[in-house]
């Protein structure tokens, strides 16, 4: 139980990298971004490429997976800067299949490596250091600094003028275009942030489990991003996070339910179910999740208890 308490806690946090990335994009700027897997699979690819093809430290492979998040984001986004909400949900879900398909039909330095093979042998950091099970303490508080660090960013990000600017093109990008606002380039700049950070997540899976396969990165892993924020509240970063652990307490619960062998794929689709009828119960009772964003209040200002020098005073 405690090794699986230990696996569950390492998902939610390279999950909640993603759901951080996501939250960023979508919960800040209001981006429907229906692709947010892409992000996830270059950085397993990349680092993975990197290290176990390339032979390159892990370390190289970590900055190299955020960069390639970083370069897709902004990819993605130069073409589409100016469009509506809806059509960044039909371009971002077309070029994360893109990818998909690249990496699934893509052989990587041998006949046998990379395409529907996959890549194996990816190596754990710093594994010689540790046992099997101290290993798993340490790879949890390595996702977990990394977690830290992404929420403190997107924290910081958000309360910066430039966090207030997303926010207003959530709310309105016309207004921010009439205040004179550069609302593309800040799209363009809010994607490729949360794709490195997702990235980052992708990285992180790949040496976590060291094995990776385009079937890992399907539309449904988009979708359960969607659901994790949606559960925790759009907007707000903990509520990301909070979602995250929920849908994958969900998600994993299952492999305790001892069922006779033909009805376990059954079993494994009535997750999904649940996670369904859940999403729904939230959007119908709590619909803005269950950490809600807290808008910032700003007060009035308040009014001159005498009018301005020369003016008469009113009778």
């Amino acid at each position: 139980m405690i090794d699986f308490i230990v696996y569950l806690l390492t998902i939610v946090g390279i999950y909640g990298l993603i759901t951080l990335s996501l939250n960023f994009q979508y919960g800040q700027t209001g981006l429907v971004n229906f692709g947010q897997v892409a992000f996830f699979m270059v950085g397993a690819y990349f680092s993975s490429i990197a290290t176990a093809i390339l032979g390159w430290s892990v370390g190289v492979g970590f900055v190299l997976a955020i960069l390639a998040g970083g370069v897709l984001g902004a990819l993605m986004a130069l073409p589409i800067g100016d469009l509506r909400q809806d059509y960044w949900a039909i371009a971002t879900l077309a070029a994360a299949e893109l990818i998909r398909m690249i990496f699934l039909n893509t052989n990587l330095g041998s006949e046998y490596v990379g395409a529907s093979y996959g890549i194996s042998g990816i190596p754990a950091p710093f594994q010689g250091y540790f046992s099997t099970q101290a290993y798993g303490y340490f790879y949890l508080a390595l996702v977990a600094v990394c977690v830290v660090g992404a929420y403190v960013l997107v924290t910081w990000l958000g309360r910066s003028p430039y966090g207030r600017l997303l926010k207003g093109i959530r709310e309105s990008d016309e207004v921010a275009r009439a205040l004179g606002k550069d609302v593309r380039n800040a799209r363009i700049w809010s994607l490729v942030i949360g794709g490195a950070i997702a990235a980052a997540g992708g990285s992180l899976y790949a040496h976590f489990v060291g094995f990776i396969d385009p079937r890992f990165f399907m539309p449904l892993e988009t979708f359960l991003i969607w659901a994790m924020v949606i559960m925790g509240g759009p907007g707000n970063n903990l509520g990301a996070l909070v979602g995250t652990l929920v849908i994958e307490v969900i998600y994993n619960s299952t492999r305790f339910i001892h069922v006779p062998a033909e009805y376990s794929a059954t079993v494994a689709a009535l997750r999904m179910v649940l996670i369904g009828i859940l999403i729904i119960l939230v959007i119908l009772y709590l619909p803005r999740g269950l950490v809600p964003e807290r808008r910032r209040r700003y007060p009035r200002p308040s009014r001159l208890s005498s009018p301005p020098t020369g003016e008469p005073h009113a009778s």
